[in-house]
């Protein structure tokens, strides 16, 4: 980076906030060292902690409020309640161009309604999707939506095969990423109306060579494509039992180790290999999901996530902003808004 890069942080948002978000990006600053935090949040519980880290209070500044959405509040309640939480004066910065991005693990549902006002939508995109990384065989692959959108139609499908392949090539680096829609079964006639409709639409779009077809459950993991898009039901079922199934292999991993003296033994020998595979599967790693379609880049942090974690999401906002995914999204929109707006029969080329 030739230019410094402030991210603006909801230092109040989380289940153990403000210190994990503090420390987050103490670890995030030794990564990224051209980066900037402007703190917001409650100065009294944010500066000792600086205080301990010169180093991260260096490249900090706090803009200081008192208010903070609670992680159980409604999101309509927090819209007309919280214009000066943190969140939202997070979001604020962002949207005046004072910050590139802002990262909160706070309420997820107010975050997003925060952000589609703070933001707006970018032009031909009706809904934002929630997008994160899954990793597979093949390396890591991205998902959306995961929660945003319950009900989704053929359009809202399409605009998200556009946000997640423009996603996968700015931050994973892939320059031509495959993409699968979610589906019941491989065979074109299966599914929901809206999912066939969609699959069809893509077809006829640039993204149409790329474009794999349907994908099961079990395609995640294997990395069968790239970019994996469903409706929000149907994608964060999808992530809550992966990272169940995380746990699970963990938790049954260590009940074999302690099983028997043979097997503690065996884990002496093993320990290399097993904290590699602990760290492949390890839901920090993949932190940071981020609200795709807005005018503006907002990351949302698992609400009970580590300091490594929180760095993690950071770490996304900083390739995202570096990348110029926005601007990138804004051109690929600009050659598809025929597409997006179409439900005829008029085919676009690149």
């Amino acid at each position: 980076m030739t230019a410094r890069t402030l991210i603006a942080l909801d230092v109040m948002g989380g289940d153990r906030a403000p210190d994990i978000v503090v420390n987050g990006a103490h670890i995030a600053r030794e990564r990224f060292p051209d980066v900037d935090f402007l703190m917001v949040g409650d100065e009294a519980k944010i500066r000792p902690l600086l205080d301990r880290l010169p180093g991260l209070a260096k490249v900090s500044q706090i803009l200081h409020t008192d208010q903070a959405v609670r992680s159980d509040e409604k999101p309509s309640v927090a819209l007309r309640s919280g214009r000066k939480s943190s969140m939202r004066l997070a979001l604020d910065a962002v949207s005046k161009g004072d910050a590139a991005a802002a990262v909160s693990a706070g309420n997820t549902g107010a975050l997003m309604a925060m952000a589609k006002l703070s933001l707006r939508m970018l032009p031909g995109i009706d809904r934002p999707a929630i997008a994160s990384f899954f990793p597979t065989q093949r390396g890591e692959s991205v998902m959306l939506d995961l929660g945003a959108n319950v009900t989704c139609d053929a359009d809202n499908l399409v605009q998200f095969a556009l946000l997640g392949d423009v996603f996968a090539r700015t931050v994973l680096g892939l320059v031509a990423p495959s993409i699968g829609i979610l589906n019941v079964g491989e065979e074109e006639m299966k599914g929901r109306e809206e999912v066939r409709e969609a699959a069809i639409r893509l077809r006829r779009t640039h993204l149409a060579p790329r474009l794999h077809g349907f994908v099961e459950g079990d395609d995640i993991p294997k990395g069968t494509v790239d970019v994996i898009v469903a409706d929000g039901f149907t994608g964060n079922i999808a992530l809550k039992t992966a990272e169940g199934t995380s746990r699970l292999v963990g938790h049954f991993l260590k009940e074999s180790i302690q099983s028997n003296l043979l097997a503690k033994i065996g884990y002496l020998f093993l320990r290399p290999a097993l904290t590699q595979f602990r760290s492949r599967i390890d839901p920090r790693r993949y932190n940071g999901a981020v609200f795709l379609g807005l005018g503006g880049i907002a990351v949302k942090s698992h609400g009970g996530t580590d300091a490594l974690g929180f760095a993690n999401a950071i770490g996304v906002a900083v390739d995202m902003t570096i990348n110029g995914f926005i601007e990138k999204l804004r051109a690929e929109l600009e050659q598809v808004q025929s597409v997006l707006a179409q439900t005829g029969d008029d085919a676009v080329a690149e």
